[in-house]
């Protein structure tokens, strides 16, 4: 296996991991509490990172974490929680497969990473597979919850660039770098939490077993692996395997809820997850057209699409949207 098939692999573990959300909360949590459930995500592991870590920012790096906070979590959290309310868990999947297309025109103007027309159509086709999976007929749209899942979505691309742009601090790993923005992300999320939900409610041994699962397994790992894979990975390639998500949201609904796959789900899951691959190929071209480098320059650059080593999701289900 190749370095970047590696890569690919270890990232493609998180849209994965996010997949098995929906069925976590609607299994193990308590009803009606998505903003307490991102709270318990993304707080807890956040503090985890930096006491196993005992790294604090420096300079500028404390607003920087603070924005990739904002962006990757403490925004992306709640916006994406009032799509999922205010309109039909495939609506709200396929407004949030458009992430790809966002990140093609961020990576664009802030990384140089010029679009290609493979690119876009790769980002249009794994839109579709999704909305093939995902998508009920008769579904309604809802104008704010319309907005607030396209918000959504470009708050979590512009956190992808960002990140991607910005790197992480010499001396720094990057499972330090997640610890501070799952904690910026949480606290960003706790005042809000408390404001429209109240107090946290009585939680049972299988709520406490479900949060676990949730802030160590699919929040701090999978965050250190999502951040940790757009280091290496192009901005367009690395969102281009959220497809993953809804694609295994939907098989455990199947396999663990008894939910119905058609012949149309699968149809959809095969374009999605063929957009997925072709999202990770290399131009044909990019060896042989690579400049020379001069003396004195650093040869990686943040539009590098394979060997850069400067460092949430989509992550949309098939029946309801969380992260």
């Amino acid at each position: 296996m190749s370095r970047k098939a590696a890569v690919v692999a270890l990232t493609a573990l998180a849209p994965i991991s996010w997949g098995s959300t929906y069925f976590v909360t609607t299994e193990f949590l308590p009803p009606d509490r998505p903003l307490f459930t991102g709270l318990m995500r993304a707080l807890p592991a956040g503090l985890l990172l930096l006491a196993l870590t005992r790294k604090l920012p420096r300079g500028a790096w404390w607003w920087k974490s603070a924005v990739l906070g904002a962006l990757n979590i403490g925004a992306f959290f709640p916006l994406l929680f009032l799509a999922a309310y205010r309109l039909p868990g495939g609506v709200a999947a396929v407004v949030g497969s458009v992430g790809p297309l966002f990140v093609v025109g961020l990576a664009a103007l802030l990384l140089g990473e010029k679009p290609t027309v493979r690119t876009l159509l790769t980002a249009v086709a794994a839109a579709f597979g999704v909305s093939l999976v995902v998508l009920k007929a008769g579904a309604a749209f809802d104008t704010v919850g319309v907005l607030a899942g396209l918000l959504s979505s470009l708050s979590m691309s512009a956190g992808v660039v960002f990140t991607k742009r910005w790197g992480r601090p010499e001396g720094v790993g990057a499972l330090a770098l997640t610890g501070w923005q799952l904690t910026a992300g949480g606290l960003v999320i706790l005042p809000i939490a408390f404001l429209v939900e109240g107090a946290p409610p009585a939680l049972t041994g299988t709520n406490l077993a479900g949060y676990a699962y949730l802030a160590f397994g699919n929040t701090a790992i999978s965050y250190f692996l999502w951040f940790r894979g757009i280091e290496r990975l192009s901005a367009s390639s690395a969102t281009l395997l959220g497809p993953l998500s809804p694609i295994t949201a939907a098989i455990i609904g199947w396999a663990a809820l008894g939910q119905a796959l058609g012949a149309v789900q699968l149809l959809g899951m095969t374009i999605a997850f063929g957009a997925t691959l072709a999202g990770q190929l290399s131009p044909r071209t990019a060896k042989r057209a690579e400049p020379a480098v001069e003396a004195g320059t650093d040869p990686t650059s943040f539009s590098s699409t394979e060997e850069n080593r400067q460092e949430v999701s989509m992550d949309l289900e098939g029946s309801g949207v969380r992260r």
